[in-house]
């Protein structure tokens, strides 16, 4: 077991770098004087920038352990003194998408055995959520002495360092003559950690594991997985990231085309769904989402999400059932068909096992009315949009348990047994398709 220890003895003199001053630790990001003593010439820090919610949570000692032993402290530490080298706003935007990259690729490296991954173990998804977390405060205390647009570097940090800038390899594809098929998965940050910041997310740690692999399918074919993590927070989705992460692999012609696409996340207790309808609508409050921001719909009052594009109300899975719900072991796999609607003429809403009926208000589909309904729904939209005969869906992870009751303790080895089962079987289950 991983337990926590509080740093002790940890100061920054007036020689010390800034890349010292701004490591990711807890005592360099919220220790406003020593970060201000230790900004070189030339290079200067703002320790006043104000945190987001998602940002101080690394307040909390517990989450010192993510950012200070799982091996990614050379990423940390070697971040601010990239963001110094740049003289110029083309620059820094050139080192916030090398940073991001390197700090994805060190989580990959980190899931998969490639790299040490200190106390924590490898298939762990909490240190690269945050190590990223720390990265973006390091990012938002750098002011270089030319204008930058803060905002701008974050958006283009952040999808480098979910996988947001790869693709599949050259031997890949159709047009590579290999026969090797494509396909595309996404998974999700930890959230919920208000109420508990130790937790993990195994669609996360799954697609950790998976990303650059290549699996053999049940018609005997070889397929490379790529994959992403996306943030749970509605601003990203408003601003499209989901259409970012899909839209290459959705045209049919282009070099990035998927054979089949599938957004995963953590559903519910003991069990596997495939989700056999996404809606359109938010209605998750007043659950919030990682920075504590409202969806704005309930299930009374379904709403929209700001700028979606048009489309149906609910959007039906192409994903093979049949042979994904096969994969029972060792945890079942079901097609979860119930719906909330708002039926043709009326004002209240229904839940239906059967799924949609026609002119219905969508309200929730299978996997609700929160981000994960919506990254099934924002996906296969464009999957309709450009390539309708493409298999997409969503596959819902069961809930990972067995973090320790003592609170000063992060992984346990039934955690991490439950971590690696959640993640073999979403292998297994992509494994099924015939492609």
């Amino acid at each position: 077991m991983t337990i926590i220890r509080r740093a002790a003895g940890r100061t920054t003199g007036r020689a010390a770098t800034l890349a010292t001053a701004l490591a990711g630790t807890l005592a360099a990001l919220l220790a406003p004087a020593a970060a201000a003593q230790a900004a070189p010439a030339g290079c200067r820090t703002v320790t006043t920038t104000p945190l987001d919610a998602e940002q101080a949570r690394l307040q909390d000692a517990r989450t010192t352990v993510f950012t200070e032993r799982a091996g990614l402290g050379d990423v940390l530490d070697g971040f601010p003194a990239a963001l110094c080298s740049a003289r110029n706003a083309h620059r820094a935007q050139r080192m916030v998408d090398i940073w991001g990259h390197r700090l994805w690729q060190a989580g990959l490296d980190r899931a998969q055995g490639r790299r040490p991954s200190g106390e924590l173990p490898a298939l762990d998804d909490r240190p690269l959520y945050w190590a990223r977390l720390a990265m973006t405060v390091q990012l938002a205390r750098w002011q270089p002495r030319f204008d930058v647009d803060h905002a701008e570097l974050r958006a283009r940090f952040e999808d480098a360092s979910r996988g947001l800038d790869e693709g599949f390899s050259d031997d890949s594809g159709p047009d590579s003559g290999s026969g090797i098929r494509r396909i595309f998965i996404s998974g999700f940050d930890p959230y919920g950690l208000d109420t508990e910041p130790r937790r993990a997310n195994p669609a996360g740690a799954a697609v950790l594991q998976l990303d650059g692999q290549r699996i053999t399918l049940a018609d005997g074919s070889t397929a490379e997985v790529r994959a992403v993590v996306l943030p749970v927070r509605y601003g990203d989705f408003d601003d499209g990231i989901v259409e970012r992460a899909f839209g290459p692999h959705l045209r049919p012609d282009g070099p990035q085309s998927a054979d089949l696409i599938t957004s995963i996340s953590q559903g519910y207790p003991g069990k596997f769904t495939l989700e056999a309808w996404a809606g359109r609508a938010r209605s998750a409050d007043p659950a919030t989402d990682n920075v504590g921001a409202l969806s704005g719909g309930t299930t009374s009052h379904p709403v929209d999400a700001p700028g979606l594009a048009d489309g149906p109300q609910f959007i039906h899975t192409t994903l093979p059932t049949d042979a994904m719900t096969a994969v029972q072991q060792p945890y079942p796999v079901l097609l979860n068909t119930p719906v909330v609607e708002i039926p043709a003429g009326a004002t209240a809403p229904v839940r239906r096992t059967d799924g949609p009926t026609p002119g219905s208000r969508a309200v929730a589909g299978g996997g609700g009315g929160y981000l994960s309904n919506e990254v099934a729904y924002r996906s296969n939209r464009l999957r309709l949009a450009l390539h309708p005969d493409l298999p997409g869906g969503h596959l819902h992870t069961p809930v990972l348990t067995g973090l320790p009751d003592q609170q000063d303790r992060v992984t346990s080895p039934e955690f991490e047994h439950n971590e690696a089962a959640i993640s073999d079987q979403v292998r297994a289950i992509l494994r099924s398709a015939r492609l």
